[in-house]
Formats: C-alpha cells, structure tokens, sequence
C-alpha cells in the first residue's frame, strides 16, 4: 500500500467510527504510545537512507585530505586509533566491514606476531541512536528553539533534529566546504530546508547566531581541528556569546575533559561561571537496543 492509499484508508475508517467516539480516537492517535513503534521506525529509516548516500560520497574512514590536523592527531595518539563515523556505521555495519577484511578491530602488537589489541574508535559524529537519545531524552521540548551545531559536518545533528524535534530552526556552522556540499545536497534530496541551514563559516565569525541560539551542540568538535591556542580562543569566543539565560549545551566529551589540556594556560576560561551542569539519567532510557557507555559521553549543561 502506498501513502496515498494509506492515507484514503485511514479516513475511511475515521469516517466510520460513532461520532461520540471520535475523540477518543484522536486522541489516541495524539497521545498514544501504541504508535511510536512505527514513527521511529520510519524516523529510523530515512537516517539510514541518508546514512548510505554520504557513504558512496566518502572514503571508509569518512575524512577529506583536507582534514590534515586531525588525520595527524589521531595518528598520534598514544593507542593505534581510527575514525569510524557512528552515523555512517554502526556495530552491525563495522561487524560486516571487518568481515570482508576492510577494516579491523585490532592491531598487531609486533609485527609478525598473533599478539594483538583492540584498536581505538573515534567519531566525530553521533549516532542514530544517540541521536535519538539526545533529542527524545536529553534535550526538552523544542518547539521554537533554534539549535546550532558548530562543526557540523556529515549533518547528523541535523537530520537528527529534523526527525526526532520540533525545533524550529536547525543551523550548522561547518568550515570545510566539502563537508557543506554534502550537507546542502542532503538537506536538498530530502527535503529538509524549511528547517536545517548549513552555514559555511568558522563558528568564530557568528556572533549573532550564538547569541540567539537556545541549544549549542559541540561533539569532538575542537580536540582534532584545532591547535590548543585556536580550542581556547574558540572556548572564549562561545563563551563570551552564547549566553543566552537557561540556554543549553550539550558537549562530547565534557566540558571538564575538554579544559583537561589547556588548563596551566593564563587565558583560560573559567567555565564554572558559564555553564552549570544537568544531570542526564540514562537508566530512564535504556532498551534493548541502547549504548549506555556512549550516552555517557554525552554531557548537558546550562547556560547562568
């Protein structure tokens, strides 16, 4: 059955039900949980559609040759890491990719030898489910909220939002003008520009857009593409900005974390007079289907 047809059958049997009994017909529709099964069914579905076109347009590790500073950092990191982008591949697909012998879990010790270790993951973007966490769970009622992604990349948070929220307005702010093709060209296919703009720009240039924001959402967005001068100065920047009273910001890793490396720094922000953490009870979430350990990264705070 098409929409079309579903459409005309579903009126058919509102047309057929007692009028003293129609409300509570609407309102189940309204209200209901029975249904939400099949909405984030299909919220789920148009995610992984999107999820497989930007993979045709990228190569496995989801990085442009532009990206030299964080293909270098994570070169050097003190564990053998790779960036494996959640919202392009989740578990099943790494599982699959392993598999077939285009990527691996570990690494060889010694050269040679059996001896292996767990390679480390990192992702610069979440996942469909932590999207869906993040916008049902974490974050309140959007309804004529403007939410800014800084750094926004694939466009995940966005499409997230779009699905997932009422947010009147999503905004990402995303430097590379690679990255801002795939994302206009996905909010184009989809049909999502009532309500997702992709900004190309330093986050640093837009003063007003922070300043009217009510939800700033920051994942891995500093650490690996900016030297530890440019992540403080960006720090400040926001700080001085985003300043909007009961506003919210969401981070991964958290704020604490991300200070960890600029603290000694005589120009470091004092955070604590910013933002004040909110506790997010992820006991009061989880399924079947739920990653406790990376709803943990995800952090909200409150802007004083």
């Amino acid at each position: 059955m098409n929409c079309s047809d579903a459409k005309k059958e579903i009126l058919r049997v509102i047309s057929q039900v007692e009028p003293r009994e129609l409300p509570k017909l609407i309102d189940w529709m309204k209200n209901s949980d029975d249904l939400d099964d099949y909405l984030i069914d299909n919220q789920k579905v148009i995610l992984e559609n999107i999820a497989e076109d930007l993979r045709t347009c990228l190569p496995l590790e989801a990085m442009f040759s532009s990206e030299r500073l964080a293909i270098q950092m994570t070169q050097q990191n003190p564990k053998p890491t790779i960036h494996v982008d959640a919202f392009l591949y989740d578990d099943e697909a790494v599982d699959l990719l392993c598999e077939e012998g285009k990527m691996s879990r570990n690494y060889c010790l010694s050269c040679g030898s059996q001896t292996t270790a767990p390679l480390e993951f990192i992702s610069h973007s979440f996942s469909i489910l932590e999207l869906q966490f993040l916008f049902q769970h974490v974050l309140p009622d959007l309804t004529g909220k403007i939410v800014v992604d800084v750094g926004s990349r694939l466009g995940a948070v966005l499409y997230g939002g779009y699905m997932y929220s009422s947010a009147s307005r999503l905004v990402g702010v995303e430097i590379s003008a690679e990255f801002v093709q795939l994302q206009s060209m996905a909010v184009e296919k989809y049909g999502f520009s009532d309500r997702i703009q992709v900004i190309h720009a330093d986050i640093c240039t837009q003063a007003a857009l922070l300043q009217e924001a009510d939800v700033l959402i920051m994942n891995n967005v500093f650490e690996y593409f900016l030297d530890l001068n440019g992540q403080m100065l960006a720090w400040q920047y926001i700080c001085q900005n985003f300043r909007k009273k009961n506003s919210l910001l969401v981070t991964v890793p958290s704020i604490q974390e991300a200070f960890t490396k600029l603290k000694g720094n005589d120009c470091v922000v004092d955070i604590c007079q910013y933002f004040e953490e909110v506790t997010v009870n992820i006991d009061a979430y989880l399924s079947k289907d739920s990653d406790a350990d990376s709803f943990k990264q995800i952090h909200l705070y409150r802007v004083l």
